[in-house]
């Protein structure tokens, strides 16, 4: 994984840290077959999840997951907010 974590990453481990998530509630929400988007995969090699409790059917975030989903934040709400019109004005930029 690179330096600085994709979208959906921050994404899954946001849903990870909203509450207590199960392997098999896990898997059927963000399992899939394409290797493009392994953001479970992706996860556990990098060590920012782990699955503990009994039998490992518990998913967690490691305190590595915590500290970056914490970095992440961090940015987003330092972040200068954009307004709609500023969002649209850069969207027509990107698309002319």
């Amino acid at each position: 994984m690179s330096d600085s974590p994709s979208l959906i990453m921050i994404q899954f481990l946001s849903w990870v840290a909203d509450r207590p998530r199960s392997y098999a509630e896990t898997m059927e929400a963000w399992r899939t077959s394409c290797p493009r988007l392994s953001v479970w995969e992706d996860a556990v090699i990098a060590d920012l999840v782990r699955l503990e409790g009994e039998g490992g059917r518990a998913v967690r975030l490691t305190k590595r997951g915590g500290a970056l989903l914490a970095a992440q934040n961090q940015t987003m709400a330092s972040a200068p907010a954009r307004s709609a019109r500023d969002r649209r004005a850069a969207f027509g930029a990107q698309h002319d």
